[in-house]
């Protein structure tokens, strides 16, 4: 349901850091701020696989099918993909920043959105 991932490449000097992250073709990328104590998600989608980047903070998420639930804890730097038909909710524990990367899009061409409710 959530695969736990590493930076495609990542390259370290006196100047910085630099970090590929995921490599290919991808249909969005957003970029979420949420404060502490925030819950969002508590849907799925049927096209989509979503991947996540922390930037900053932390968040509880929580994913289930077919009867099943899992919850993880991750933190600044820390980097996952949840399958599509995957109920997935996030419980925001600090104030966090992070990417996410849709394989796909949400927004539909025909003006409907990849996104159904629990």
């Amino acid at each position: 349901m959530l695969e736990i991932l590493k930076p495609d490449f990542e390259f370290n000097d006196d100047r910085g850091k630099l970090m590929q992250l995921l490599h290919g073709e991808c249909g969005q990328v957003n970029y979420v701020e949420s404060k502490p104590s925030s819950v969002r998600g508590g849907h799925f989608h049927k096209l989509n696989k979503e991947t996540f980047f922390i930037i900053d903070g932390e968040v509880d998420v929580t994913v289930k099918r077919d009867g099943n639930e899992e919850t993880y804890h991750f933190k600044s730097g820390d980097m996952f993909s949840i399958q599509k038909n995957v109920v997935h909710s996030f419980d925001y524990k600090k104030f966090t920043t992070l990417i996410v990367v849709y394989d796909k899009g949400v927004e539909l061409p025909d003006g409907t959105k990849d996104i159904y409710p629990e």
